[in-house]
């Protein structure tokens, strides 16, 4: 576990509490190893990401990551930077494959921007390359002093081939839909990609395929959020429009992911480290917890224990405890303690289990 900046350590020691309890329940041991990363560590070690919690990562089962990211590192190198740590992980992890699965609780339907009409139904499995294009591509970096700057977006055919095979391979287990987002129009890059997956597609008669324009998709994400079933999109339009699909759905507190396809995952939410509300004691734990749901059914396949803690959080917000950033205006609001005790005691009782069975 790398609690790392900002929230990340708060909304950490909730997900650890509620894997407590589900070991408990469900007869488990996890032996969970706690390194630095991100600016905490770089104040300790002189790195975002040092060689000891590398090796460490690489050798677990799989990692649990909080947040990375302060404002204090603008004036750091950027290869030393919080962010950059991310960046080296999940390639020197071999993880090329995100997953940011993005459902619409119908307890917070009040908490989406958009009406409850629109935003109903919605059930989204954005796959994210995660280890090519613009964030990776060479040549880049600053150019004539400081006067200029470049960055080399940049995709192989096999880097298309193995992101598209985990998209349509996840549709086959969804509604059997996959759209490939891209900027054909524009980008070389994104004609290769439209081009490889329209050839993967071809071997998967049962899953179907369409292709949009990165800003058509912006737009129909608001729209008809839940026309969508699997998004397949290069790194940065990943990034990009996962932000933009957990506001749709009430906050960006609530989305989880899988970094996947080496021998172990990365699992983290996708909120960042928030710094402007670190240590208040407001920020919501749910994404970091869902995220190790998503852990122990991706690296171990205990998917009833998944489903538990699943349904826990499911039964909290049924129940209606809210944490700031759910909350509407005049409603009462939990602390991240508050709302990990209240997960973790619903996995406990197994109340998930009699919401279900209801």
């Amino acid at each position: 576990m790398l609690p790392g900046d900002g929230v990340g350590p708060e909304v950490s020691e909730a997900a650890l509490q509620v894997l407590r309890e589900t070991a408990a329940r469900f007869d488990h041991e996890f032996i969970v190893d706690l390194e630095d990363v991100g600016w905490s560590a770089f104040e300790k070690h002189g790195t975002p990401l040092p060689q000891d919690t590398l090796a460490a990562c690489q050798e677990a089962d799989a990692v649990l990551l909080g947040a990375v990211g302060d404002p204090r590192s603008e004036g750091v190198a950027i290869e030393l930077r919080p962010e950059a740590a991310l960046l080296t992980l999940r390639q020197e992890m071999g993880c090329f494959a995100n997953l940011r699965p993005v459902k619409l609780s119908p307890a917070l339907a009040s908490a989406s921007p958009l009406r409850p009409e629109i935003v109903e139904g919605t059930d989204i499995l954005i796959v994210r390359e995660l280890a090519g294009g613009l964030y990776y591509g060479e040549p880049r970096g600053p150019r004539e002093d400081g006067r200029a700057a470049v960055d080399t977006m940049t995709y192989h055919r096999d880097e298309v081939v193995r992101i598209a095979r985990v998209a349509f391979e996840a549709a086959r287990d969804r509604r059997k839909s996959v759209l490939s987002i891209d900027k054909a129009n524009v980008l070389y890059c994104s004609r290769l990609w439209r081009e490889v997956v329209d050839e993967i597609a071809e071997q998967y008669a049962d899953v179907t395929c369409d292709h949009m324009l990165v800003d058509r998709a912006a737009m129909e994400l608001v729209l008809n959020p839940s026309h969508f079933d699997v998004i397949l999109t290069a790194n940065l339009f990943g990034d990009v429009l996962s932000d933009e699909a957990a506001a749709v759905v009430g906050s960006i507190g609530l989305l989880a992911s899988a970094s996947v396809g080496g021998e172990r995952g990365i699992f983290e939410p996708i909120h960042g480290s928030a710094p402007d509300i670190a240590g208040a004691g407001v920020a919501n734990p749910l994404a970091m917890i869902l995220s190790a749901a998503m852990l122990l059914r991706h690296t171990y396949q205990l998917e009833d224990e998944a489903v538990a803690i699943e349904r826990a959080v499911e039964s909290v917000l049924t129940s209606g405890l809210r944490t700031a950033d759910l909350a509407r205006q005049g409603e009462a609001t939990v602390t991240t303690a508050q709302m990990g005790a209240a997960v973790a005691e619903a996995v406990s009782e197994g109340t998930e289990g009699a919401q279900r069975n209801a």
